[in-house]
């Protein structure tokens, strides 16, 4: 196998396991029974420490680990991902698992839409049609929750794919490795939260699943999705951030029987078949491209 290949293949592998890990996050979120401050204190709190030992781990055995914090322009990654730890958090308990995880699939549309702005890399026609189509599906679920009592909780939503698609933007132009940034991020969520509890209150039922999601399931993702697209294109790492999308609601509907709505269905189906198809094209165009730009050698 060619070192191209294994790097493609470590990519997949890695991106893989990120994003069937992150399906399990707001499950684990809600079996912990608990107020929004205390859960994001505890779900914070664990991150860092799980992070730190990882980090300390690594550099007893290697001098090669990746910086906790890449520089200024680390500082404000780490503050747009922890800002978006925060409102994700807060809309768990705000509005429905799908319609959270719906419209965070639009980050990637947020990110192209950032990217033309910013690093003037204009989208093709297909990928401005597919962010009309997929704003149609976000209007039609927040249409839906206005009536529902869930509209707060999808803008917090929508705030945190926006952040996401932020710090994705600034790390690209950056091409600093950002992986442990996103996780020490959680360390202001958590001053946040710690001073928030103790002015509401303290209760999580069941804290040992949130504590198994911070020192866990969050490092796990979080490195791994960070670090994917070392190896891999951005198109096949957004395939594996739709894992989330298509698997969150599912777990939630067979441990809490939470059934979306219709027009929540309606939307999030219009997001993922609009995602997944822009995906597979911007795959297809990107192996069209790939002969072309093989080193071929006289012969």
């Amino acid at each position: 196998m060619s070192t191209l290949d294994a790097n493609h293949s470590r990519g997949l592998l890695l991106t893989a396991i990120g994003g069937m890990t992150l399906t399990v996050d707001i499950p684990l979120i809600r079996l912990a029974d608990g107020n929004s401050w205390s859960i994001l204190m505890m779900r914070s709190g664990t991150t860092v420490v799980a992070t730190l030992l990882i980090w300390l781990v690594w550099r007893s055995f290697s001098r090669n680990v990746p910086p906790l914090i890449p520089g200024r322009i680390g500082l404000v990654v780490a503050l747009l991902y922890a800002l978006s730890s925060i409102t994700f958090t807060i809309a768990v308990f705000h509005t429905s698992t799908a319609n959270l995880v719906f419209i965070l699939a639009f980050n990637s549309m947020f990110a192209a839409l950032l990217s033309w702005i910013f690093l003037k890399e204009r989208p093709k026609p297909v990928t401005l049609v597919t962010m009309a189509v997929m704003l149609v599906g976000v209007l039609i679920i927040v249409g839906d929750s206005l009536g529902a009592g869930n509209f707060f909780g999808d803008m917090l939503a929508l705030t945190s794919a926006f952040l996401i698609a932020s710090a994705i933007t600034i790390t690209r132009a950056s091409g600093r490795d950002m992986g442990f940034a996103a996780l020490i991020a959680v360390i202001l969520p958590f001053a946040v939260s710690t001073f928030l509890v103790s002015q509401v209150g303290y209760r999580v039922e069941a804290p040992w699943w949130i504590i198994f999601n911070g020192a866990v399931i969050m490092p796990i993702a979080f490195f791994c999705l960070a670090n994917g697209p070392k190896y891999i294109s951005g198109p096949e790492v957004a395939m594996f951030y739709l894992l989330e999308t298509v698997l969150a609601p599912v777990w939630v509907w067979m441990i809490f029987s939470e059934v979306p709505s219709t027009q929540s269905l309606i939307g999030g189906a219009i997001l993922i078949v609009a995602l997944i198809t822009h995906s597979l094209w911007q795959l297809h165009q990107g192996r069209k491209r790939r002969p072309a730009q093989t080193i071929r050698h006289p012969v």
